[in-house]
């Protein structure tokens, strides 16, 4: 391995231990005992979780060709993946709201367990159900714990201001140290220990289920709106409703989804970025670079949201111009340096470059999911919360799809500059929900249940 990647890695992993070991009284909120402990039970749960997903992803595509399916079959898999994500994924999802969070939680374990287990058949129809199983726990995954952890949050009567602690720290710990942590326990048991690709989803497996058990013995529930006189299908239309009817609501549903549909383009586009020509890149210590950057963009937002300037909405505006930026690096390196010709080999100049700015943008994503976490929990209605987040996904998975579907269709330069007018457009958005923020409130949510239904059209 080339000391350039050494080098990244070091560098990175020093910025990220001083930015923690130099946190002040102002970067740091003075909470409760009762809320540490709160707290630090979630993070447990979160980062289970997390290991559970980042343990499968890096060998999904492997586990497939080996199994000798080709390029078009594997990619059909994965269009089915995120279209149950959409379709399905959102209808359980929005249950939570209804049922309970708790129960969707479980369920999210209970599902991916299954996924799992269906990795040890090489027929391609039980593989295609083990994609929809996957498609419905990711949305589970990024709508119901989140739901639980405000609900829970706001019921303990915990301050609203604690709420970033807890997001900063999740995703510090479970989409940057359980990720890194994850790449390597998975290279170990397939390469090291020789079990073969389906073992990091058995390690998974495991993991969910010791999860499911914390959740289980320790968690209460908790509802949107639990009332029996509403359906599902009034749950979509107050959904629905509610985003045309805030602002606010509507341009979070945006950012998100130009930002996510980005970022997931991007896990696509990272390999043959750097590797044009066959490069030799070890893809799980890039992999590792990646999540630690994602941990300095975390560390750097935990010290953002404990204060009271700047403002989520102010900052992020940034962080959405300087993800834009970084990659718009492969367009320019095709302009300003000369592509190189030979196969194979050790990483390019241009690719150097283009795996700093790739750190950079990773470093940007995280600084968002805390931040987009702190900004739902404002100004989503807790009535309606997981409905309403797996509605934001629906934009997303069709983007997805959609980019999947033509992944060999455009040149790796548009797919890049796609993806870099997403992110300034989002920035513009961002702007837009500063401006309304900052206007003087004329009036307050009103809680779905307490609305008359003459009067409003969300009491359905």
């Amino acid at each position: 391995m080339e000391v350039f990647y050494y080098i990244v890695f070091g560098v990175l992993g020093l910025v990220v231990a001083a930015l923690e070991l130099s946190k002040n009284n102002k970067d740091r909120i003075n909470t409760s005992s009762a809320f540490n402990s709160f707290k630090n039970n979630y993070l447990i749960v979160y980062s289970l979780m997390m290991a559970g997903d980042w343990l499968q992803g890096p060998y999904v595509y492997y586990l497939y060709s080996t199994y000798g399916f080709s390029k078009g079959d594997i990619g059909q898999l994965f269009i089915a993946g995120f279209g149950s994500s959409m379709l399905f994924g959102t209808i359980v999802g929005s249950l939570a709201d209804k049922q309970g969070r708790k129960r969707a939680c479980v369920t999210y374990c209970i599902t991916y367990i299954l996924s799992c287990v269906t990795k040890h058949s090489p027929q391609y129809k039980v593989l295609m159900v083990g994609r929809v199983l996957g498609g419905i726990a990711t949305s589970l995954l990024f709508s119901s714990f989140e739901s639980w952890l405000v609900a829970e949050h706001n019921k303990r009567g915990f301050e609203q201001q604690w709420l970033s602690v807890t997001f900063s720290k999740a995703v510090f710990f479970g989409n940057g140290l359980v990720a890194i942590i994850a790449g390597l326990f998975g290279n170990l048991l397939v390469h090291s220990f020789s079990l073969g690709p389906v073992a990091p989803f058995d390690a998974a497996a495991c993991f969910l289920a010791i999860g499911m058990a914390v959740i289980l013995s320790s968690w209460t529930e908790n509802y949107g709106d639990p009332s029996e006189s509403k359906d599902l299908l009034t749950q979509f239309r107050g959904a629905a409703v509610a985003i045309a009817s805030d602002e606010k609501i509507a341009l979070l549903g945006a950012i998100q989804s130009l930002f996510e549909g980005s970022m997931y383009t991007f896990v696509f586009l990272w390999t043959p970025a750097l590797s044009p020509n066959d490069e030799e890149i070890p893809h799980g210590f890039i992999f590792a670079t990646f999540m630690l950057a994602s941990m300095l963009g975390s560390s750097l937002a935990s010290r953002l949201l404990s204060r009271s300037s700047p403002k989520v909405e102010s900052y992020m505006q940034i962080v959405f111009l300087i993800s834009a930026a970084s990659l718009l690096l492969p367009i320019l390196m095709t302009y300003f340096v000369e592509p190189s010709k030979v196969k194979g080999g050790g990483i390019s100049f241009s690719g150097c470059f283009q795996l700093l700015g790739f750190c950079i943008f990773e470093a940007c994503v995280g600084l968002f999911w805390p931040s987009i976490m702190k900004m739902r929990s404002q100004y989503i209605p807790e009535e309606a919360r997981s409905t309403i987040m797996n509605f934001f996904r629906i934009p997303l998975n069709i983007f997805v799809c959609v980019v999947l579907y033509n992944v060999n269709a455009f040149p790796i330069t548009v797919m890049f500059g796609m993806c870099s007018i997403f992110l300034f457009v989002a920035s513009l958005l961002q702007r837009r929900l500063m401006m309304i923020v900052d206007k003087p409130k004329t009036n307050d949510w009103t809680p779905l249940s307490e609305r008359n239904t003459e009067e409003d059209p969300l009491n359905i």
